[in-house]
């Protein structure tokens, strides 16, 4: 993995300079705070999550999600669309305790969401990425701003108590 990026990230890139996955970690790494490294055979950007977990869930529960958090001023983002999987991860704070993490698992598996906690890999956008198959930013990391893990959690369940109460006849 290439994870001995010295550029200078901070100067503006020249007209013409190519977006390669080297830039776009460094930028990730440098100006996002993310633990990003690049796979020197696919060109793929992908992080350990540690300081910042991944809260993955289907795409349609993401974009009410998203609007729940932009509606109660917590942050919409960074959020990752993976198109072929149907879902979105949202990059967070990891500030979601232990004793607490298994009985979210547990409460949101049957709405397919997981926490991507400490040592799982998140994959993020990369100019390897072709087409509408691939990873892409719903909204993008550009600076180190990362909501709340446990807000976005609150905003799951907030979302989904609507839900609960429905039974299938």
């Amino acid at each position: 993995m290439l994870d001995d990026l010295d550029e200078d990230v901070s100067k503006p890139l020249a007209p013409g300079f190519a977006d390669t996955p080297r830039s776009r970690c460094a930028f990730y790494r440098k100006v996002c705070q993310l633990p990003t490294v690049v796979d020197p055979d696919s060109g793929q950007i992908t992080m350990r999550a540690g300081l910042v977990w991944g809260v993955m869930m289907p795409v349609e529960l993401g974009q009410v999600v998203k609007v729940d958090m932009e509606r109660r001023q917590l942050g919409g983002g960074p959020i990752v669309s993976h198109p072929r999987s149907r879902t979105w991860t949202f990059l967070t704070r990891s500030d979601i305790v232990q004793k607490l993490r298994e009985n979210i698992d547990a409460e949101l598996f049957r709405h397919r969401v997981t926490l991507i906690g400490t040592g799982g890999r998140i994959g993020l956008p990369s100019p390897t990425d072709r087409g509408v198959a691939y990873r892409a930013w719903i909204t993008a990391a550009y600076s180190p701003f990362r909501p709340s893990g446990a807000a976005v959690v609150e905003s799951i369940r907030a979302v989904i108590a609507p839900r609960r109460h429905y039974t299938h006849a």
